[in-house]
């Protein structure tokens, strides 16, 4: 199994995706979203999203574009749900959307992936139970894809911390 944890900018990496943890509309946001599209160039990003999904993406799904000025060479954007108290399904979603991600990694022959912590930022997913699903989905999918090279890319000392702790059990 190839899956680790950096503490870095994700807009810095030089691996085969990226993830965005985008919304519905696919649309600039803030956070990490807007730091992607910031660093990939807001107005070709945005192009390709308008041209090739303008209906958007639902909620836990997932949708690829080109990298542009990233060092990445492609950008996944997933969609994860917002936090409503735990029992709307955003497990499900949250599951579903990293999912996604690693199936669109097959789909286009990659073989490195790079994951912000999805939903955990004004989607408010509490970050010990957004954690746990997404390294414990990254586990299950490389036990059957142990080729690709996974990385949960921490923007603060606690949830490299808190990645730390969850891959190493």
């Amino acid at each position: 199994m190839t899956i680790r944890q950096i503490l870095a900018d994700i807009t810095t990496l030089d691996v085969d995706a990226i993830v965005n943890a985008a919304n519905s509309q696919l649309a600039e946001g803030g956070g990490v979203c807007g730091a992607i599209y910031r660093a990939a160039g807001s107005a070709a990003l945005r192009r390709e999203v308008e041209a090739d999904y303008p209906t958007g993406c639902p909620t836990g799904g997932a949708v690829i574009t080109a990298g542009f000025a990233l060092p990445a060479r492609h950008v996944i954007h997933a969609v994860g749900p917002r936090w409503q108290g735990g029992g709307a399904g955003e497990a499900k979603f949250l599951a579903s959307a990293y999912r996604s991600a690693l199936d669109l990694v097959l789909k286009h022959k990659l073989v490195s992936i790079a994951f912000p912590s999805i939903s955990t930022g004004i989607y408010g997913y509490p970050i010990n139970e957004a954690s746990e699903i997404a390294v414990g989905t990254a586990k299950q999918f490389s036990t059957e894809h142990p080729e690709i090279d996974i990385v949960f890319c921490a923007y603060n000392q606690e949830m490299f911390d808190r990645y730390s702790l969850l891959l190493s059990k």
